[in-house]
C-alpha cells in the first residue's frame, strides 16, 4: 500500500506508526501503549469478579502524530512548522 501510494505520488494518512516508519507520510492514531494499559485494567477488574456488562466504556484520550519528512520531500510537500512542533515523532 505504501509503495503504491508512493508510485502514484498520493499523500496518505496511515493507521499505525509502523506504516510511517516504513515510508508512509503521516499517521494520527490512538497511542497503543495507552490502549494496552486500558485492556490490562479491564482484564484485572474482570478477573477480580467484576461483570463485563457493568464496566464503563472507555474512549481513547491519548493520540500520537508521526510525520515522515523524507516521504513529504519525495512527494514535493512542505509540512507546516506548527504541525511538526505538535508531532510526537518526526522521522527524517
Amino acid at each position: 500500500m505504501i509503495a503504491l501510494a508512493a508510485l502514484h505520488k498520493v499523500p496518505a494518512i496511515y493507521e499505525w506508526p509502523e506504516f510511517v516508519k516504513a515510508g508512509g507520510l503521516v499517521t494520527y492514531c490512538v497511542d497503543s501503549i495507552e490502549g494496552f494499559r486500558q485492556v490490562g485494567i479491564y482484564v484485572s477488574r474482570i478477573l477480580n469478579g467484576a461483570k463485563p456488562a457493568d464496566l464503563p466504556v472507555v474512549q481513547a484520550s491519548k493520540f500520537a502524530l508521526v510525520v515522515n519528512l523524507k516521504t513529504a520531500k519525495a512527494l514535493g510537500l512542505t509540512i507546516p512548522q506548527l504541525l511538526l512542533l505538535r508531532a510526537d515523532q518526526v522521522l527524517e
